[in-house]
C-alpha cells in the first residue's frame, strides 16, 4: 500500500497563503520558516519538502504576485481610447502595488511591461500618441513613471492626488499635437 502524502497540496496552499500574509505584513524579514510552520500547524521539514527553502518559497510567492497582477491587468475594462486604456492599466498597477507593497518591485514591473507595450502600440496605430518614437521606449517610459510614482507614494513623498496628475502630464507629453 502506498504511503499517504503528509505534505499535500492543501498544506502547500496554506503555507503559501500564510507566507504571503507574513511577507505583506513585514517584508522578507518577517517571513521566518519556523514561524510559518508553527502558524500552519506543521514542521519546517514540511516547508523544506514542499519548497526547498525560503528562497524557493519567495520565488513561488513572487510568481503568484506576477500572476495576480497579470490577471488584474487583463481585467481592466478596455476603453475605446487607447490612451485612456493605458491610464486605466497604470491605475490598476498602482492599486496592486499599493495593496501589497512588499511584492512591489522588479518582478512585478517586468510583468506589466507587455500590457503597457501592447496598449502603446495600439495608441500609436490609432494615431493617438506621437509616432516618432519606438513603442517599446514609450511603454518603458510610462512604466518607469508609474513604478516611480508608486514608490514615492509608498514612502509618503508624493502629494495627495499626485499620481493621477503626474500620469496625465506624462501621457499628455506623448499625445499627438493634432489630436
Amino acid at each position: 500500500m502506498p504511503r499517504p502524502k503528509v505534505h499535500d497540496a492543501a498544506l502547500r496552499e496554506r503555507l503559501l497563503d500564510r507566507a504571503g500574509t507574513l511577507l505583506s505584513g513585514g517584508g522578507p524579514g518577517a517571513l521566518s520558516l519556523r514561524t510559518l510552520a508553527q502558524d500552519c500547524g506543521t514542521s519546517t521539514t514540511a516547508v523544506y519538502a514542499l519548497f526547498g527553502g525560503k528562497p524557493a518559497l519567495l520565488d513561488v510567492l513572487h510568481a503568484r504576485a506576477v500572476h495576480g497582477l497579470a490577471q488584474r491587468l487583463d481585467a481592466v475594462e478596455p476603453a475605446a481610447d487607447p490612451v485612456e486604456h493605458l491610464s486605466r492599466l497604470a491605475h490598476a498597477y498602482r492599486e496592486v502595488a499599493l495593496g501589497d507593497p512588499h511584492l512591489h518591485g522588479s518582478t512585478l514591473t517586468t510583468a506589466v511591461l507587455p500590457s503597457f507595450a501592447h496598449t502603446v502600440r495600439r495608441a500609436m496605430a490609432a494615431r493617438a500618441l506621437r509616432t516618432d518614437a519606438d513603442p517599446s521606449t514609450v511603454a518603458l517610459a510610462v512604466q518607469a513613471l508609474v513604478h516611480g510614482l508608486v514608490d514615492l507614494e509608498r514612502h509618503g513623498l508624493a502629494a495627495a492626488g499626485g499620481f493621477p496628475a503626474a500620469l496625465h502630464a506624462a501621457l499628455d507629453g506623448w499625445l499627438r499635437a493634432d489630436r
